[in-house]
């Protein structure tokens, strides 16, 4: 940031009196501006519990590697509504949330991920805008060495493993850094 988006006069990067942290500040106007993390929210879309709805992505990151439908949260929505948009816009699929599944915690990329643990009741679905292709898979066919993301493949082992348990708890998890580490806070 160079300019402030209140008053466009030149930003300082310091951190203000009373703060804990370095911020971009405007001296002119004593404008404060705060850089938040992005939330990031999708599904995973399972049909008759053993099938799940990937999306092969058209855009970067990841151009061509398989993901669940999901993508930042717009302002004036909840997170259930951007997990449901998101999987519209990139599947064309229509799905019935079932519960929030996993919540992540993307520190290195300052993001959030929800993802909704989501019924797909037809088999009604095709490559949206930014998808490829979009394929039902069961569990011995996810392209596990095609997965575009860790927190994907994160929340597809859970599932598996979860399916087989017959239970499917809130997955909380932090990843500190890109395949380095993953940090399950609880089940």
């Amino acid at each position: 940031m160079k300019y402030c988006s209140e008053c466009g006069n030149k930003v300082s990067y310091y951190t203000p009196e009373g703060d804990n942290r370095p911020r971009h500040n405007c001296h002119f106007c004593q404008t404060t501006h705060y850089s938040n993390p992005n939330i990031v929210a999708g599904c995973l879309p399972v049909y008759q519990k053993n099938k799940i709805l990937l999306c092969k992505r058209a855009i970067e990151p990841r151009r061509g590697y398989w993901t669940l439908p999901a993508g930042y949260m717009e302002n004036n929505e909840s997170v259930e509504t951007a997990a449901l948009r998101e999987t519209c816009e990139e599947a064309n699929a229509e799905v019935n949330i079932i519960s929030l599944y996993t919540l992540t915690s993307i520190v290195h990329a300052s993001q959030v991920q929800m993802l909704f643990l989501a019924e797909l009741p037809t088999l009604e679905f095709s490559s949206g805008i930014e998808s490829l292709d979009v394929q039902l898979f069961s569990f011995d066919e996810i392209p596990w060495d095609q997965l575009a993301f860790q927190t994907i493949k994160n929340a597809l082992t859970f599932y598996i493993e979860d399916y087989k348990a017959g239970k499917f708890p809130l997955h909380n998890v932090v990843l500190e850094a890109p395949l380095k580490q993953l940090i399950k806070l609880q089940d």
